[in-house]
């Protein structure tokens, strides 16, 4: 699994297109949502069309930009 990294501000991962929504941040892309649990930091992808995912860049750039860690 992977998660945001404990020192990581969450409000950082709006400059990535994130948004606030109860208790979870949320990114809508073509048809795969994200989302991080504010509290455990976990990182879910969801497909809208429970078929093959193609990732967008959204988990490479928060990979590159170090605030991601494998748990």
């Amino acid at each position: 699994m992977l998660r945001i990294k404990e020192e990581i501000d969450l409000k950082e991962l709006e400059k990535f297109g994130f948004e606030d929504n109860e208790g979870f941040l949320q990114k809508d892309t073509n048809c795969i949502t994200y989302y991080i649990n504010k509290d455990i930091r976990v990182i879910e992808i969801w497909d809208s069309y429970d078929d093959e995912v193609v990732l967008d860049n959204t988990l490479y750039d928060l990979i590159k930009a170090d605030m991601v860690e494998r748990i």
